[in-house]
Order: C-alpha cells, then structure tokens, then sequence
C-alpha cells in the first residue's frame, strides 16, 4: 500500500489533496469531476485516485495516511470500502450513520477524520434536474436493488414524502431488511415485492429507479417489461457506464422522462469538494460534457 500512498502525495506535490478510494479504482470518473472544478474556480489543488485492497489492515493504512499526511483533505470511498470504514473513523455524522454507508470523508481542521454520505443527495438533485416535473408525493416508487447505493436512495425518496416504495431485490432477505431500516412512522410503507414480480409492480408507478448492477457494461441485462408503466412515470437508472443502458433506452423509445447516472455522481461531489477546498460549487453542462470525455 505504501507505493500508492507514495505515488498520490508525489502527484499532489505538496498541494491540498483528496482521492477517489476503491477496490479497482481505475475507471471512475471522479478525478475528471473534481478536476473541472479545480480548474475552473482555479484552486491549486488535485484530485486522485488511491486503490486500497479490501481488508482491514489496508483500510486502517488509509486512515493513518489521512491522518499523518498534512496536506491530506479527505476522500471519496467507492466499492468495496463504504461499510468497512465506518468503524475506523473519528466521527460519522447522522445521515451517513442512518444510511450505513460513508463515501466521504472529511478531515477536520483538528485532523480528525468524518464519514457523510453524499449519495442521498447526489441523487435526489439530479432526479429533480432531469426530471422536474415528477414530485415525491406524487405516487407509487418502484426501487430495483438493496446494496449501498439503494440504502441511500430509499432514505432519500422516503425523507422527500414519497407515500409508497416497492422494494424488489434479487436476494430478498436484503430487500426486507432494507424496508424494515428505513419505515417511517407516519404510516407510509415500503412493501416489499418479489424479484419475479417486477412486471407488474409497475402499474401506478411514478418513478423506476434501478440501483443494481445489471445494465452495467460488463455485467448481465435488466431484464424487465416496462409495459405496465405510465407514460408519464420516469425512470432512472444510477449506472453510467454505459450512460444510455438498455432500461433508460426502452423507456425512452416508449416516452417515459429518463434520467442517466451521471447526474448523480456530478451533484454526489459537491458535498467533498466544497469542504477539501473551502469553495462552492455547481454542476453545469460544461462540466458534464468533460466527465463524459474523460
């Protein structure tokens, strides 16, 4: 691990810095992101990538980095490592701790290190970019998956009023217990519904949201008939490579309002970023068009 360490603070070159973390970390898109901002707003700075292996000992290395690395800033944290650091960090602030899941970390000014979770953000902002007339209200939600990425969707969509969630999983063990997390009192619920199903839990339904890795490139189709969905339901997937999946095709063909995967992890940054580097920041087209570039 010291040779990663090692090439990151070489790259950094004495400037502040922080990192995309993950276990590969090659493909992400992270540093194009932050790298526009820097850019932009131009802060001399740098945003890299740190692949960390996922085990304990490489993990709490990380955190010794961050905390014995003066111009260390923090991180972005990517699969496999958004559970397995919790306990290693100083503080976990109360959304991340609902969610379960940290994919940023802070360094403080007293060089202690703090978990948040940007995803809950991150996607709620893009939905409302990409498809402004759908409110959480409205109706019925349909959310494919129960990894990290949907804990962090669910409590976003129930936190925005939605009355209804249909949770559907492959393994539906994690489906239930993701429901029986995030029920709220009120009287709204999360009903959970068989993979086999997702057919026909389509019917009524506002939003389609997929947080699975199915459409992925490398990875096996989506495999589900969006004939049963309004028209005026839209539908989103959180994948972004491929950006057009094969989901947000058919839907598109069949005029559904369709939002990509990009959105999310544009508006997911900003969290880190102003905090790294003390500077506010948006997302915009330009910025778009570079991370799709990259």
């Amino acid at each position: 691990m010291s040779a990663a360490f090692d090439a990151l603070k070489k790259e950094a070159a004495g400037r502040p810095f922080a990192a995309i973390v993950g276990w590969p970390v090659e493909h992400s898109r992270s540093p194009a992101l932050h790298g526009f901002w820097l850019k932009q707003h131009g802060i001399d700075g740098h945003y890299g990538r740190l692949p960390v292996e996922p085990t304990t000992p490489a993990l709490e290395a990380l955190v010794a980095f961050l905390h014995t690395t003066p111009n260390a800033r923090g991180c972005n944290l990517t699969l496999p490592h958004k559970v397995e650091i919790i306990p290693l960090l100083d503080h976990v602030d109360a959304a991340a701790a609902r969610i379960g899941a940290v994919n940023t970390v802070i360094k403080r000014p007293d060089g202690s290190l703090e978990g948040r979770n940007s995803d809950a953000f991150g996607f709620l902002a893009a939905l409302i970019d990409g498809a402004p007339r759908w409110t959480a209200p409205k109706g019925p939600v349909v959310v494919l998956g129960a990894g990290g990425a949907a804990r962090a969707i669910v409590a976003s969509l129930m936190d925005a009023g939605v009355p209804e969630l249909r949770l559907l999983n492959r393994t539906q063990s994690a489906a239930v217990a993701l429901g029986a997390a995030f029920t709220p009192d009120d009287g709204r619920r999360i009903a959970i519904e068989r993979w086999d199903d997702r057919n026909g839990v389509l019917d009524d339904a506002t939003l389609l949201v997929n947080t699975t890795s199915l459409g992925m490139k490398g990875q096996p189709p989506l495999e589900i008939d969006l004939a049963r969905l309004p028209k005026d339901a839209a539908v989103n997937d959180i994948v972004y490579a491929p950006l057009e999946t094969p989901l947000l095709a058919a839907a598109r063909a069949r005029g559904n309002r369709c939002v990509d995967g990009l959105g999310m992890l544009l508006h997911q940054g900003r969290m880190g970023f102003e905090a790294w580097f003390g500077t506010k920041v948006a997302v915009s087209e330009a910025q778009r068009q570079a991370v799709l570039a990259a």
